[in-house]
């Protein structure tokens, strides 16, 4: 049986990417920091249901940590870390930065020493399409240059990318940075827009629209996403032999056993057809209180997802509708 350690299991991502490799037949050690960025309750239930399986252990902890992050992997020998564990949420770093170095860099140091030291199959890491910053050219590919983030959790990530390369380049690790886009579904984050959207509803209030909801997102459904992740695991890139040809849709480095990977559903909803969508599904209009863009964000991301294709076959497929369909549901049933 194979074993992954997965960091931020008991997060929104983490935890579906766990449940995931459970049913997929492979031994998951998890390592979560649980903390209180967003409420506690639904961490913790979200680890009472990987518990039960007998091939789920966890250990709750911080990044940071190095004598604990050293003694959970040495005791779990992964044959692969998928590193999803962050200070996430692009408007809270400019509230906290200080948040953002601490767990975001240092913390990911500590997963890449540990990589280095166990010298696992295969090292996947979380970056996000955040990392596109200022760039305007799109869908967006893995190849533009990204040296213009604007927000401090975007700057962690692309440090987090060239970190990973650099590693990967000196010690041979097979690495794969993947970055998300909008990604959505059940036991999501309360941070996250379609939650606060739903909530916010069904509570009688006013929902904030930025932009005056001149906006677009590449909504990518999680179940599409760890899917995704799960078929990357056995795609490690390999070092390119001496006069071998990277194929054009490919971003494996010259120099290392290193690729960038977007996932997303290579699709551009716009914001104000997805609140529709949740109003068909909710049965009633939603107060709207329409707002200038916030500082650090985006009019619009976009995917391709071509690469993600070549490399596993597979593609996220999604549609809007039927993603916000089963986030509803989770909602109205869901108690803390």
């Amino acid at each position: 049986m194979r074993t992954v350690f997965v960091t931020g299991t008991s997060g929104f991502i983490g935890f579906h990417l766990a449940q995931f490799l459970l049913a997929e037949g492979f031994r998951v050690v998890g390592f979560d920091g649980m903390t209180d960025y967003y409420d506690v309750r639904l961490k913790e239930r979200r680890q009472q249901m990987l518990l039960q399986s007998e091939h789920f252990t966890c250990v709750n902890g911080m990044l940071e940590d190095m004598d604990l992050i050293r003694k959970t992997l040495n005791d779990a020998k992964p044959d692969v870390i998928v590193h999803l564990a962050a200070q996430a949420g692009v408007r809270y770093s400019l509230e906290n930065p200080r948040s953002y170095i601490e767990s975001n860099i240092i913390g990911t140091f500590n997963i890449m020493e540990m990589a280095r030291e166990l010298e696992v199959d295969h090292l996947l890491m979380a970056s996000t399409s955040s990392v596109y910053g200022a760039n305007t050219e799109m869908p967006f590919k893995e190849g533009q240059k990204t040296e213009t983030p604007l927000t401090l959790y975007a700057a962690t990530k692309k440090a987090n990318e060239g970190m990973a390369h650099s590693y990967s380049h000196l010690w041979k690790i097979p690495t794969t940075m993947f970055r998300f886009f909008t990604v959505y579904g059940p036991w999501g984050r309360p941070d996250l827009a379609l939650y606060k959207f739903v909530k916010a509803a069904l509570e009688d209030e006013a929902i904030d629209i930025y932009n005056n909801g001149e906006m677009t997102r590449d909504f990518t459904y999680v179940t599409d996403l760890v899917k995704s992740i799960r078929l990357l695991i056995d795609a490690a890139p390999v070092e390119k032999a001496e006069g071998e040809e990277i194929p054009a849709w490919d971003t494996l480095s010259p120099v290392a056993p290193y690729r960038v990977v977007n996932i997303g559903n290579g699709d551009q909803v716009n914001l104000m057809d997805f609140i529709r969508e949740i109003e068909k599904n909710l049965g009633f209009e939603i107060k709207k209180n329409f707002m200038e863009m916030q500082k650090g964000d985006v009019p619009g991301t976009w995917a391709s997802s071509e690469q993600l294709e070549q490399l596993t076959g597979y593609k996220p497929n999604t549609p809007v509708a039927e993603g916000i369909a089963s986030f509803v549901d989770w909602y109205k049933t869901y108690k803390v």
